[in-house]
């Protein structure tokens, strides 16, 4: 089989290092890649959003399956695109993708079908937004609607940086037209969880659950990033908060976009918020989350491809999704600066022993024909253990061993889930 992976990151690194174990695969594609991914697939310069281009690729190469990662290209319908020409694929059609790509749909939907979540309003101009603001209590969320590679999210504490955070979204559109329409929430308490789960549009088997760390710095300080880090599973997602996840939240949301007549197949990942009053969602992707597929895929047992095409022909109540009952540590390292601004080209040695355990996110080869860093978040390291101690010890020696100038990583990845853990 000849496989098509659309993305250039981590999270498609950790796709395609678990497609490779399947035997039919001969030869993998990944568009545009990266020069990390370029040791294990055929990277290819086309962008993730130059549809036209990818599906002219992908028919020529007569490709057998394309797995479509990135929010972007679902969203904008390369899934559609890519069917209209006869090419199955792992990832939702733009009309499902929308329960990303709009977080006021996405808002509606739950309150429509009463799926737990916070309470919220919508806006579509900076004057009413305020207004609504003055008479809320704080902290308080304010989201950007549309795509903003993981940063259209601002939790304010006091009044002044609400309006702030309303203003540079509307007025000075700081994530373009995403923050032509806002949508402002309560701030909701308790530990977040994310579950990746795989559907078929009827059936939902969830993944190993997994904690991410958003804060750029050590004890959760400094700003939001794409992800410094993840551990796998997570404490606070007991058996009996599965359980409830299933029947009010993962099972309703399925049924409640059936209903809507869009059908959604591939990855819904389930960000959520353990609250006192039960699990709630924080927000849904509808694509394996970056990077936390860095420590879900490494713990999944059974195999990805099967899986994937199991989503695509509505066959996944008969197929095995089996994972490991080890624990699994990811530790991002990234560029000095990040995520504001940063220095590239610096020379990435990664010795050829440890490469199966490393998820490359930003790397190109240079005119040298050397490995050097090419974005933010550079790589992940990732390391698997019977305990999520012996994971973290390992994830970080890993860490010991990669070098390159301008690094920096956090040091606490995990501490909070093992003081979850002795609870």
């Amino acid at each position: 089989m000849k496989i098509l992976v659309v993305g250039g990151g981590g999270r498609e690194h950790a796709i395609i290092k678990a497609i490779k174990k399947n035997k039919s695969v001969e030869e993998i594609f990944a568009l545009p890649g990266n020069g990390g991914i370029a040791h294990d697939a055929t990277c290819v310069n086309i962008g993730a959003k130059d549809l036209d281009k990818i599906v002219e690729f992908a028919v020529s190469n007569k490709i057998d399956y394309a797995v479509v990662a990135p929010d972007d290209p679902l969203v904008l319908g390369l899934v559609d695109l890519l069917n209209e020409k006869g090419i199955p694929c792992f990832g939702p059609k733009k009309n499902a993708a929308i329960i990303e790509g709009s977080k006021a749909f996405s808002k509606d939907l739950m309150k429509k079908y009463n799926i737990p979540t916070a309470k919220y309003e919508t806006f579509t101009d900076k004057e009413s937004a305020i207004a609504y603001l003055e008479k809320q209590e704080m902290p308080i969320v304010i989201k950007a609607d549309g795509l903003a590679l993981g940063k259209g999210v601002i939790i304010a504490e006091n009044l002044e940086d609400a309006k702030k955070a309303v203003i540079s979204m509307m007025e000075d559109k700081v994530f373009g037209k995403s923050g032509d329409k806002v949508v402002i929430e309560e701030f909701l308490e308790g530990p977040e969880v994310s579950v990746l789960s795989f559907t078929d549009g009827n059936v939902v088997k969830p993944m190993i659950s997994s904690m991410d760390h958003k804060r750029a710095h050590d004890f959760d300080k400094g700003l939001n990033t794409g992800g410094m880090g993840t551990i796998a599973p997570n404490p606070y997602y007991t058996e009996a908060v599965a359980k409830e996840c299933m029947d009010k939240i993962f099972l309703p949301t399925i049924n409640a976009m059936n209903k809507e007549g869009r059908t959604f197949k591939g990855c819904l990942y389930f960000g959520l918020m353990i609250t006192k009053n039960g699990p709630k969602v924080i927000e849904y992707n509808c694509r394996f989350g970056d990077p936390e597929t860095q420590v879900v895929l490494p713990l999944l047992e059974s195999d990805l491809l099967t899986i994937m095409q199991a989503t695509t022909n509505g066959t996944l109540k008969d197929t095995e999704v089996k994972f490991s009952d080890k624990s699994a540590c990811c530790v991002v390292m990234a560029s000095e600066g990040y995520p504001v601004s940063y220095e590239k080209g610096f020379k990435l040695d990664i010795p050829e022993e440890i490469n199966d355990s490393v998820y490359v996110a930003g790397a190109k080869f240079n005119d040298k024909n050397e490995l050097v860093t090419n974005g933010g978040r550079v790589l992940g390291a990732t390391a698997i253990d019977t305990t999520l101690k012996g994971a973290i010890d390992k994830a970080y020696k890993l860490v010991d061993k990669i070098h390159f100038d301008n690094a920096f990583y956090r040091h606490d990845i995990g501490q909070r889930a093992l003081k979850a853990e002795e609870k």
